[in-house]
C-alpha cells in the first residue's frame, strides 16, 4: 500500500502550499467562489425574466409575436422550429398578435431559415402579409436588438422552447422591449435535455451581450412590421 501511494504521489506533483491547511481552506473557497460566478448568469436570467413565461391561452394581447430560428432539416423548419410556428400561428388565429415577425439565419444563400419560417406559416393558415422576415437573427440577442432597433417592436410575445425562452424573455427586456415568452409544445426528449444543458453554457455570454450591449449588425429601419402590424389592427 505505501508503495502505490509513492508512486501516486510521483505522478500527481501537489504544490506544497496545497498540502498545508490553510492553502487547502484558500483552494476550496476558490473553487466556490468560481461555482458562484459560474451561476451568475443564469441566475439574472431567471430574474430579469421573472413572470415573463406564460402558458399561450394567458398571454396579453401584443402587436407581435417573435419566433427565433431553430435550423431546418432539408429547406424545412426542423421539428422544434415547427413547434414554435404552430404556436405562433395559434397565437395569429386568436386574435392575440396582429403580425408575426420570424428571425433566423441567411448568412448564406443555401441556407434560408426566415422564408423557410414564413412559408410554413402561410400553410399554417397566416397570411403572408402579415409574417415579416428578419435575415440577420444571427442569435438570441441579435433578434432581440433588432426587432426593437431595425423593426420597432416595443410590445411582443415571444416563441421559442421551454429551455430558452427565458433567456429570450430576459435579452428582449433588455434590449427595450416588453416581453412576454411563450414555450413551445415539445416533448421531454433527448434533444429537448441537450438543449436544456446548452443553456447553461449559453448563459454567460448572454449576460455579457446584455453587460455591454453589444450592437450586431442592423442597418436601415424596416417599415414592413409596423405596416403589417398597422393591416392587423384594421382587419380587427
Amino acid at each position: 500500500m505505501a508503495g502505490w501511494r509513492a508512486r501516486v504521489r510521483a505522478w500527481v506533483r501537489v504544490p506544497g502550499w496545497l498540502r498545508t491547511r490553510r492553502g487547502q481552506r484558500l483552494a476550496l473557497r476558490a473553487v466556490v467562489g468560481l461555482c458562484v460566478l459560474a451561476l451568475l448568469p443564469s441566475a439574472w436570467i431567471r430574474v430579469a425574466a421573472d413572470d415573463g413565461v406564460r402558458a399561450e391561452a394567458d398571454v396579453d394581447r401584443a402587436p407581435v409575436a417573435v419566433v427565433f430560428g431553430a435550423g431546418l432539416w432539408d429547406g424545412e423548419p426542423s421539428p422544434y422550429l415547427a413547434h414554435r410556428l404552430d404556436a405562433a400561428a395559434r397565437l395569429y388565429a386568436a386574435g392575440r398578435v396582429t403580425a408575426v415577425l420570424v428571425t433566423g439565419d441567411n448568412s448564406r444563400t443555401t441556407y434560408d431559415e426566415p422564408t423557410a419560417m414564413r412559408d410554413y406559416l402561410t400553410r399554417a393558415g397566416v397570411p403572408a402579409r402579415q409574417v415579416v422576415r428578419d435575415y440577420a437573427g444571427f442569435d438570441t440577442w441579435d433578434s432581440c436588438v433588432r426587432a426593437h432597433r431595425v423593426f420597432g417592436v416595443d410590445k411582443a410575445v415571444l416563441i421559442s422552447q421551454g429551455f430558452h425562452i427565458r433567456r429570450a424573455v430576459a435579452l428582449c427586456r433588455t434590449a427595450g422591449i416588453d416581453s412576454q415568452g411563450v414555450a413551445a409544445r415539445d416533448p421531454r426528449d433527448l434533444t429537448w435535455y441537450y438543449g436544456a444543458t446548452r443553456e447553461i453554457l449559453a448563459a454567460p455570454k448572454a449576460a455579457l451581450d446584455a453587460l455591454v450591449h453589444r450592437t450586431p449588425t442592423l442597418g436601415p429601419r424596416e417599415p414592413a412590421l409596423r405596416e403589417a402590424v398597422a393591416r392587423g389592427r384594421a382587419r380587427g
